[in-house]
């Protein structure tokens, strides 16, 4: 039996745990001998992908027209399903996802995708980007490490890949300090629909009401934030209207929290499981943006998405029906024996090839340059300032868990204090 998600110091139900626990973590450890027997069977799979592990998957979130469910599991399956946006539609995601987020990026089709997609990127500039490494990542990185580091240990989990994140977001965003706790709380309620449906609408509003507030201010007094550059973007005479900011802004909060906190997680497992990984990338930050790729590929934070499929069409060679929903296996891809030797290894000198864990075509993540910033400034700011840094030996049995979104629960680690 599974446990029972924890609760939060108030007696609450923690919102936190309650996700973790809707997808899988406790319950699956790894699903990737599974997904590869499925593989094997069929790279396209009749039926939910959850419905071998007992759990629902993102596939569920987007209602099936026919009743019917698909899931491409191959890296050659997934590749062209998420290239044919015709074929294959994100609109499926509305009557759910955006009941709670707001008609986003995420349920868009061409040509809206490409018009709402080039007015946000404005607020993700190279000039930007290079703004915040410096002026909030490194700065909430260091201040998160200066709390542990002459402890000389900690769990990275706890005390930095999950808090990080959502800070980041928050200064990007211009929030107060003080907001961080009730709005992250808001951010995993929104996304908990499966638990507690009304609640995430809850939720949902309230973030929007919290939001507005803030855009008012911002459409007269622009800063140098997200809201701001959103509030005023601008292109061939097109603008963003308060909804679609809003709903952004609440699609922001899980793809951009939730999944580095994840991805960066796995990244120190995966380096931390194999010291001679971790010490070869200690010595030459050369190999950085291998270890961060691996990472992703190895153990992709988000493993599924899904499509609503337009047409009768053939997808790997199996006849998938119009109006079924074919769910995208990004896990499974990513572990493609045909694509990848040993591909259940975590090796960073293997070759580098593209990898599917921030999906593919139109629709890749548009934060994947920002989550890899974030994660590079914290490996580099953890290498160098944790000398000595291992697993503690003491920790029992650290492991990656879940099934729609992984990551290890803890990071228990010790090293040599300053």
């Amino acid at each position: 039996m599974a446990d029972q998600p924890p609760k939060d110091g108030d007696g609450e139900r923690d919102p936190f745990a309650e996700f973790d626990q809707m997808n899988g973590a406790g319950i699956v450890r790894d699903p990737y001998p599974t997904f590869a027997e499925m593989r094997r069977e069929c790279p396209v799979l009749k039926g939910p992908l959850g419905d071998r592990f007992g759990l629902p998957l993102a596939e569920q979130s987007m209602p099936s027209h026919s009743g019917e469910y698909y899931t491409a599991l191959s890296y050659e399956a997934v590749q062209q399903v998420l290239l044919d946006g015709e074929t294959f539609s994100s609109s499926g995601y509305a009557p759910t996802v955006g009941m709670l987020m707001g008609h986003s990026i995420l349920e868009m089709d061409e040509p809206e995708h490409g018009r709402y997609r080039a007015l946000i990127q404005q607020a993700f500039s190279l000039k930007v980007m290079e703004r915040w490494e410096h002026v909030i990542v490194a700065p909430i990185v260091d201040d998160l490490i200066d709390r542990f580091a002459a402890r000389g240990r900690a769990d990275l989990v706890h005390e930095l890949t999950l808090p990080f994140p959502i800070q980041v977001i928050a200064a990007m965003l211009g929030l107060p300090e003080a907001d961080l706790p009730q709005f992250h709380r808001w951010a995993v309620e929104l996304i908990s629909i499966t638990v507690d449906i009304m609640r995430g609408i809850e939720a949902s509003q309230k973030l929007r009401d919290y939001f507005a507030g803030i855009l008012a201010v911002r459409r007269t007094e622009p800063r140098e934030d997200v809201i701001s550059v959103l509030a005023h973007a601008e292109l061939d005479g097109q603008r963003l209207t308060d909804e679609e900011i809003f709903a952004f802004l609440r699609l922001l909060l899980p793809a951009g929290a939730e999944t580095t906190y994840r991805s960066s997680s796995n990244l120190l497992l995966g380096l931390l499981s194999r010291p001679e990984q971790l010490a070869a990338v200690r010595e030459d930050r050369g190999l950085m943006k291998r270890a961060i790729e691996e990472g992703l590929r190895w153990e992709p934070p988000l493993t599924g998405i899904a499509r609503l499929v337009m047409r009768d069409t053939v997808v790997a060679g199996v006849p998938v029906p119009r109006g079924a929903v074919i769910g995208v296996s990004l896990g499974a891809a990513n572990h493609d024996e045909t694509r990848w030797e040993q591909p259940d290894t975590f090796d960073i000198f293997r070759e580098p090839k593209p990898h599917m864990a921030f999906a593919y075509g139109a629709h890749t993540c548009l934060g994947m340059h920002l989550a890899r910033m974030e994660t590079r400034v914290m490996m580099n700011a953890v290498l160098d300032r944790l000398p000595g840094l291992r697993l503690d030996p003491a920790a029992a049995d650290v492991h990656i868990t879940g099934l729609g979104f992984r990551a290890p629960r803890q990071l228990p680690v010790v090293f040599d204090p300053r």
